[in-house]
């Protein structure tokens, strides 16, 4: 039997109604939640994802939630050539993008630096740093053309602070960091915002990897991230990525500022 996906509910207003939005990993989990949550707040959702039906079962949720029509790109990001033809076919249509979220990674279990296999190795850099490199090498002039580009990286705790087994999945996670940080550097005078945020302890299949006996009831479920999603896609600066954004700490000030507490 195969596990429900976790439902998101729609949002109050459409604060991002006209802009153009591109997901990766939109087909489960965190890219998943943020693109229907994206499509609810009147964003048109371009959703990247390796499978077909997925991304068909997508668009039909986003619709009944009252969203915008899904764009469907069945695409595996490593394929460097399907990210450039993807950055020309968003010219060709809307000649602009607005909002990026590259929610897209792979693990592939946990195991001693030494014993990872270099054909798993490559894949890993392939899937979770050089995707991030092409969408950025592709996208980045889209991007220069919205009026108010936010571009939202998502990350690890490990990137930062490795432990052991995790080695190869965080050196990808800290890559990209330090990459996504140079490029902020490179675009800081033009209408681009780069994004680092780490999710935490959510209940995505990356993390049912790692933790494979963990209580998935007690982990947060991919919906509970889309809010904060959409508030820094349609925030007026969310400032340099210096600091990696805490989806635990949004919360917290969210619910400090809802119930008036300190």
């Amino acid at each position: 039997m195969t596990e429900a996906q976790p439902q998101s509910e729609p949002l109050i207003g459409r604060p991002l109604t006209g802009r153009v939005a591109l997901v990766t990993g939109a087909t489960r989990g965190i890219g998943r939640a943020a693109a229907l949550a994206l499509s609810a707040a009147g964003a048109h959702v371009i959703a990247v994802g390796r499978t077909q039906g997925a991304l068909e079962d997508l668009d039909d949720e986003a619709r009944a939630l009252g969203g915008e029509r899904v764009t469907l790109v069945p695409l595996d990001l490593t394929n460097g050539q399907g990210i450039d033809e993807l950055g020309h076919a968003i010219f060709e249509r809307h000649r602009r993008l607005d909002i990026l979220v590259h929610a897209a990674a792979m693990l592939s279990q946990l195991r001693p630096v030494a014993h990872v296999p270099p054909a798993l190795w490559d894949k890993l850099v392939a899937t979770n740093i050089t995707s991030a490199f092409r969408l950025i090498r592709s996208l980045e002039p889209l991007l220069r053309a919205s009026p108010s580009a936010r571009a939202i990286f998502l990350t690890d705790a490990q990137a930062a602070r490795p432990t052991a087994f995790w080695g190869a999945y965080a050196a990808t996670k800290a890559a990209v960091e330090a990459m996504v940080r140079a490029w902020a550097d490179e675009v800081d005078n033009t209408p681009i915002r780069a994004v680092l945020l780490d999710p935490g302890a959510v209940r995505t299949r990356l993390r049912a990897e790692a933790f494979p006996g963990e209580d998935k009831d007690a982990l947060t479920n991919p919906a509970a991230i889309a809010p904060m999603i959409v508030a820094l896609a349609g925030e007026a600066d969310p400032g340099p990525p210096d600091q990696v954004l805490s989806f635990t700490s949004w919360r917290c000030e969210a619910r400090a500022f809802a119930t008036g507490t300190p």
